[in-house]
């Protein structure tokens, strides 16, 4: 009976041992497993770059918006740790549809007007950072020596983007080719026209095709960037040209509104308004582009 009664004790003594090796077995292979866990956490946060070292997206006209940009990339963003990756368009619309698709992060190639007309046909909030340059617009013909020689019923293009055909029709008002109603501003359409005593055939077209339309125009009002690109001078070659002294047309840096003050942004609109880019923009464009800072 006694032997018994120390069997059974020695039994149960040794199954809580070997529960107790079990327990001690799992709880160290949990912690092993979880300080593995936390090793890969670490060095994951090591690798991950934070979104103020990733490279700021920046879409852009290529002339002289791009130009600009790259002369910031290899001269100046290295001091202040900025990576610039520069995203170039040709047209007007896409890069406000990337930046609002978020495959950007800001835009350089607008002015304000152009920038909240086209926010509120989209529905896009976009803000303006910094004023960097204007890029006046320039009258020019390839069968034309002087404005006043445009004959009766001539042909002349203008872009079709709302705030640049009000910025084109008062510079063909400007320079006696017709006259706007009063109070016509920044919108002002062919139907604010007031007088067209030369009976002008007024043909509104996309900016990027109005160099292209000199052939068939006797006038045709192109945008300087579009200009540039096809090698024309603005200073030299424009019959007539618009001011640059207190231009509300200046191109801006743009982001969605809220990222005003992203950290990367605030860089670039310090360098984009540096007298280095300042120094480049007037010994590279000879006139064609102004500072506007």
């Amino acid at each position: 009976m006694q032997t018994r009664f120390i069997v059974k004790i020695t039994t149960a003594w040794l199954l809580s041992l070997s529960a107790l090796f079990v327990l001690a077995f799992a709880l160290a292979g949990c912690s092993k497993e979880e300080k593995k866990d936390e090793n890969k956490a670490e060095k994951k946060a090591e690798v991950a770059p934070s979104a103020a070292d990733a490279p700021l997206k920046v879409g852009a006209s290529p002339i002289p918006h791009a130009d600009i940009l790259r002369f910031v990339q290899e001269n100046l963003a290295a001091k202040e740790g900025l990576k610039l990756q520069i995203v170039e368009f040709t047209d007007y619309v896409q890069p406000n549809m990337a930046l609002n698709d978020k495959q950007i992060d800001a835009n350089f190639f607008q002015h304000v007007p152009y920038m909240e007309d086209f926010g509120k046909q989209h529905n896009i909030a976009m803000s303006s950072v910094a004023k960097v340059h204007i890029e006046p617009l320039g009258l020019y013909s390839k069968k034309l020596k002087a404005v006043a020689d445009a004959p009766k019923g001539a042909v002349v293009a203008i872009p079709n983007d709302p705030t640049n055909a009000g910025r084109a029709l008062r510079l063909l008002a400007d320079n006696g080719l017709l006259t706007l109603k009063d109070g016509a501003g920044v919108s002002a359409t062919v139907a604010d026209i007031a007088s067209n005593p030369k009976s002008l055939k007024i043909k509104e077209l996309e900016a990027a095709q109005l160099p292209r339309s000199l052939d068939d125009t006797a006038l045709s009002v192109v945008n300087g960037n579009y200009a540039i690109q096809v090698g024309l001078k603005p200073s030299k070659d424009s019959l007539a040209l618009e001011k640059g002294e207190n231009n509300p047309y200046a191109n801006v840096l743009s982001v969605l509104k809220g990222n005003e003050n992203e950290p990367r942004v605030q860089k670039l609109a310090k360098l984009l308004t540096s007298q280095e880019v300042k120094a480049f923009i007037a010994k590279k464009y000879d006139g064609a582009v102004i500072a506007a800072f």
